[in-house]
């Protein structure tokens, strides 16, 4: 895979006039894009550049973070609170995501999406309102590991560390998830089958494959 170095402003100048052109397969008014990445590669920070840059060219969206889609602790940490199996398969609220999110982005949907359930610092839900995505809008969800589960998204964004520079940027309390990581890239393998991969060893200097067939 070739990559290109790029700027970040420019990273999402460029998805953004990529979305304005993107028409979902299933007909949905909604396009659906994810940003998938560990925690340490900040996809979260990338899906707020391309919401701004969509702003600027007039077209709304919502982003969305899968974290606060997380099953409560009960759940979470029910075989212990570093266990990375767990982690790997069972952190996230999948039936929460498809029943509040993507399924009102169907082709038949009413575009009422709830941006967050649960909060996983508080172990509480959120309560938050329902937001009305306009036609046309889209639907940014930022997290890690959502290629894993198939979600109907109609562009993926993969932001991508080298396992030297993920080991270093992950806080140690936190690097026993590095082996949830290791098996997402042997058994998914999203630097391979995402539509648009980037590489942020250096966070001052990404590179990406400029959106062209891996």
């Amino acid at each position: 895979m070739r990559l290109e170095a790029i700027t970040w402003e420019r990273l999402g100048d460029a998805l953004a006039e990529r979305l304005l052109d993107l028409a979902p397969a299933d007909g949905s008014p909604w396009p659906r894009v994810a940003f998938d990445g560990a925690p340490a590669a900040r996809p979260g920070d990338l899906a707020a550049r391309v919401a701004d840059a969509l702003r600027i060219r007039g077209r709304s969206s919502l982003t969305v973070g899968a974290e606060g889609f997380l099953r409560p602790a009960s759940l979470r940490f029910e075989y212990g609170r570093e266990d990375a199996e767990a982690y790997y398969g069972g952190w996230l609220d999948t039936g929460a995501l498809w029943r509040e999110v993507f399924g009102p982005l169907e082709a038949t949907g009413n575009g009422r999406v709830l941006p967050d359930l649960w909060d996983p610092v508080t172990d509480r839900a959120t309560r938050s309102d329902y937001v009305q995505l306009s036609r046309g809008g889209a639907l940014l969800l930022h997290g890690s590991l959502l290629l894993n589960h198939w979600f109907p998204f109609d562009l993926t964004v993969h932001v991508s560390l080298s396992p030297a520079a993920l080991r270093r940027r992950t806080p140690e309390d936190e690097r026993w998830t590095l082996a949830a990581f290791i098996r997402y890239d042997t058994e998914t393998a999203p630097a391979e089958t995402a539509d648009v991969v980037v590489r942020a060893d250096d966070p001052r200097h990404p590179a990406w494959n400029a959106g062209q067939p891996l």
